[in-house]
């Protein structure tokens, strides 16, 4: 039997394969080909403005009082601090600013009403959104009633908006995801999985990237048990929001 340092090497082989595999799923089947040859090692201009939205799983503890970019506080504590990170180390010449400005609990209709502050207002040049757990969370705690042709036709609508006001954005849409453990249960299924599917079909209609979260933590599941990426089945531990930085940055190729 492999002993527990043959254990832990081969669980870090399977992580890194995971990466590849999202960035070749994402580049050969989740997006069209024009996006696709543009991802791997795309320069950022100087001055790029990188914004990351989104509920609770972006959010992470930020301290919403700070607006300032590249501020340890102000990114909080998940996937999008580890992601900024990254690419201020790898692009220090560019001087990027780089903002957090996601918020606990929010729905598709909670970003589109702060939308023009915390979104249009930054002028982002890279405006990467997380989206949809809450959508179905709250409405099965009976706090909310939308439908997933809600969910669809308001992000599309805050989509289209954003283009036609930032003509010159790239949008990245990260699929909604979650893990089978802790608050997720049979209850979220089948609908859970056709809001994913609105959210990828509005990506592939409007030519966005997309990052396929869920593909991501299905093959990591493999490694580790669900818990051990999302303990509640929706909020990543440490080393599920390093996955998804890691593979956020391998799929759009910054």
């Amino acid at each position: 039997m492999p002993n527990s340092t043959e254990r832990r090497l081969s669980r870090r082989r399977f992580v890194e394969g995971t990466m590849a595999a999202a960035g070749a799923l994402a580049a050969s089947a989740a997006m069209p080909e024009k996006r696709a040859a543009a991802a791997p090692a795309e320069k950022l201009k100087p001055g790029s403005v990188v914004l990351f939205q989104g509920d609770s799983i972006t959010d992470a503890g930020r301290d919403r009082k700070n607006g300032q970019p590249n501020n340890w506080t102000a990114l909080g504590r998940g996937y999008a601090c580890l992601a900024a990170g990254g690419l201020l180390a790898d692009h220090a010449e560019a001087q990027l600013k780089i903002y957090n400005r996601g918020v606990s609990g929010n729905k598709v209709p909670d970003l589109a009403g702060r939308w023009q502050e915390d979104a249009l207002a930054l002028e982002p040049d890279v405006l990467s959104i997380l989206i949809g757990v809450n959508d179905i969370w709250h409405k099965l705690n009976g706090r909310y009633d939308g439908t997933v042709e809600d969910y669809q036709t308001g992000y599309r609508e805050l989509l289209e908006k954003t283009l036609a006001a930032l003509p010159g954005v790239r949008i990245i849409v990260c699929e909604p995801f979650v893990l089978r453990c802790g608050a997720v249960s049979d209850a979220w299924f089948p609908e859970f999985d056709q809001r994913r599917a609105a959210a990828r079909k509005v990506a592939d209609e409007l030519s966005l990237t997309l990052v396929p979260l869920q593909t991501m933590f299905d093959e990591a599941v493999d490694a580790a048990p669900p818990d051990y990426w999302a303990a509640d089945g929706v909020h990543p531990t440490l080393a599920g929001h390093a996955l998804m930085a890691k593979t956020w940055r391998s799929v759009i190729g910054i």
